[in-house]
């Protein structure tokens, strides 16, 4: 009777034993409300792993990964997760509002929660329209509040990681070293591509209806022009801004064009897959407008000759086909209304 009492023991201690151990993978979950796509996929330079999802949105699969960050991608749009073996995470989003609705929770959730927020925080922060209406002086100290407010930001909280902390707090100087070049590009462009002169033209790029857009074909009418591409998170933020003021515009003298840059290197190297990751997302996001494809992507002539080295962008062209702006205001911006208001349209 002994006997059996010890082996019992030693069994219940075997059982805990086994269940106390720490997991060699990590267990991931999670519900996608507005699915973009069949699966999703996570991955970073050395590692890739695609999940199916369901029709409902929902999805779980096991993971054997080296302790990092890495994008999870639906489709085009995409935001950062933190993986270690033993996490259980379960993610929740709305492809409606990606970036704004993302979040985790289970093991190691703070981890890629403070990754989604600091995500929103740099793009709160660095609003390109905010920053280019300031003259050198303030805009200099602008960004040295915002490398502190950054810097306060990652510090403040002892539980992140501190590969997180430490690969966020290096990018910041690169990152506002990457504005300024912008910036100044900006600046120099405006210099070169001044209100009046005759707008750069494009010929002929392929229209998601089917057909081919030129801008000469909307002569008589101004016409605004959001470069974008579906990678783009700040691209897609200004969605819904710009479909409210095509509604609000809807029948005046004023077309809304929407040029696709998606290219080869940003879709697997195929130029296939990004004119059909542009359809599909034209198709789910349902935007209005004159949605059309640059040919070449960054090469296409209209971007090289409106010197864009960085989306979005927007430009505004009066009826006779002459530059009002070469970077106009964002939808999301007051001043975009105030500029519409200043040419009567």
């Amino acid at each position: 009777m002994k006997m059996k009492k010890i082996v019992y023991f030693l069994l219940v201690l075997t059982i805990m034993s086994c269940q106390n151990e720490p997991k060699d993978y990590v267990s991931i979950s999670g519900q996608i409300t507005d699915k973009n796509s069949d699966s999703v996929v996570i991955r970073n330079r050395t590692y890739s792993k695609t999940i199916a999802v369901n029709e409902d949105g929902s999805f779980s699969d096991t993971l054997k990964v080296e302790t990092g960050t890495y994008s999870f991608y639906d489709g085009g749009e995409s935001t950062s997760i933190f993986l270690k073996n033993g996490y259980d995470l379960t993610v929740t989003l709305d492809t409606k509002m990606f970036d704004e609705t993302v979040k985790y929770t289970g093991n190691g959730a703070e981890q890629s929660n403070f990754l989604a927020e600091k995500s929103l925080l740099q793009e709160k922060m660095l609003d390109l329209d905010e920053l280019l209406l300031l003259d050198s002086i303030s805009r200099e100290e602008k960004f040295v509040s915002i490398k502190t407010a950054l810097t306060e930001f990652y510090n403040a909280d002892k539980s992140i990681d501190t590969s997180i902390v430490n690969s966020s707090l290096k990018s910041i100087d690169p990152m506002l070293s990457s504005y300024r070049r912008y910036i100044d590009a900006d600046l120099a462009m405006k210099r070169d591509l001044p209100k009046g002169a005759p707008s750069p033209t494009f010929e002929n790029y392929e229209n998601f209806n089917g057909e081919t857009t030129s801008l000469s074909d909307l002569k008589g009418k101004y016409v605004y022009i959001d470069v974008w591409a579906t990678w783009c998170g700040p691209c897609k933020a200004e969605i819904p801004s710009l479909k409210k003021v095509e509604k609000d515009y809807h029948g005046k003298n004023i077309a809304f064009v929407s040029m696709s840059i998606d290219d080869d290197r940003s879709h697997g190297g195929s130029w296939e897959k990004a004119n059909e990751d542009w359809k599909k997302m034209v198709s789910e996001k349902e935007l209005g407008g004159i949605q059309i494809f640059a040919p070449e992507g960054w090469q296409s002539e209209f971007v090289k000759n409106y010197k864009i080295n960085g989306i979005p962008r927007f430009i505004l062209v009066d009826p006779e086909g002459n530059i009002v702006s070469a970077s106009a205001p964002r939808p999301s911006s007051d001043e975009l209304i105030k500029l519409f208001d200043e040419e009567n349209i």
